[in-house]
């Protein structure tokens, strides 16, 4: 099945908004698609719409920001959601209820080493204080022709240890997987490859994920060349983890892969979709 369970619209820090970002998922050949904006879940009735208009099969889900370890920040793909469960709806709120002080303070590091009006530039393309993100200030900071890309502005200025990276305490991860069990779906841990954590950290987390009923990993993600892929695909049959498989798509042209369009997953796993659908 080419399933897609990781994309991003409007609704956080994607570049189309939640029909757009369906339509074209449609037309790249997804047949089941999970829209997961960052610590939001406005974008889910407008998406769930296109897709039933389309005859594209649906998964509610969102991408949950938390806090692990010394400053480390992870993210957690809740998928199949019961999108009334008042704990998530609360707790997403909570975590978003942030942005807005932190990018204020990111503006003001920016502004030290010579990006100015950065917090206006960013909330240009987020569009609402309380979904302003990095990804955001990247754009804006392209825009001055200060970088050539999204990617090379996170590599210079906005990833931890970086003039325009700051901490935030995001969820909990207790915290967040308590949302979403209690909303009736399945937790599984975004793109493991990307996190700055050595292998002893990586399976302290995912130790603990486990413990708390953590149940899937994304094996194939935008972000993964073929040996993340081999190495989490082994973490699945160790930890008996289901395997997910999302693009992590924001936009044309800034993103790793395109929707539906990363490799298939290795045959031995179990889908997460198994359990989906």
């Amino acid at each position: 099945m080419n399933a897609d369970l990781h994309c991003h619209s409007t609704v956080s820090d994607g570049l189309l908004a939640p029909a757009e970002v369906v339509r074209r998922a449609h037309g790249n050949g997804v047949e089941l698609l999970a829209l997961t904006d960052h610590d939001e879940i406005g974008g889910l009735p407008e998406a769930r719409a296109e897709a039933a208009h389309l005859g594209m099969q649906f998964v509610d889900g969102a991408e949950i920001s938390v806090s692990w370890g010394d400053d480390q920040t992870v993210h957690i793909v809740a998928l199949g959601i019961d999108t009334s469960h008042a704990p998530l709806v609360e707790g997403l709120a909570k975590v978003r209820g942030g942005r807005d002080s932190r990018a204020m303070s990111m503006a003001a590091e920016l502004d030290k080493v010579g990006i100015h009006g950065a917090y206006e530039g960013a909330l240009k393309y987020a569009g609402n204080p309380a979904l302003i993100s990095r990804s955001h200030f990247a754009r804006y900071i392209v825009e001055l022709g200060h970088a050539k890309d999204v990617k090379s502005v996170f590599d210079w200025w906005l990833a931890k240890g970086k003039p325009g990276y700051v901490s935030h305490p995001w969820a909990t991860i207790e915290d967040a997987l308590a949302w979403i069990s209690g909303a009736g779906g399945i937790a599984v841990v975004a793109h493991p490859g990307r996190y700055r954590l050595t292998k002893a950290e990586l399976r302290e987390m995912l130790g603990r994920f486990k413990e708390l009923g953590g149940r899937g990993i994304e094996v194939i993600s935008g972000a993964h060349n073929p040996e993340m892929v081999r190495d989490f695909a082994r973490v699945a049959r160790e930890y008996g983890f289901l395997a997910s498989r999302g693009s992590d798509f924001h936009g044309p042209g800034e993103s790793y892969s395109d929707l539906g369009k990363v490799p298939d997953l290795p045959e031995d796993l179990t889908p997460v979709w198994s359990e989906l659908i």
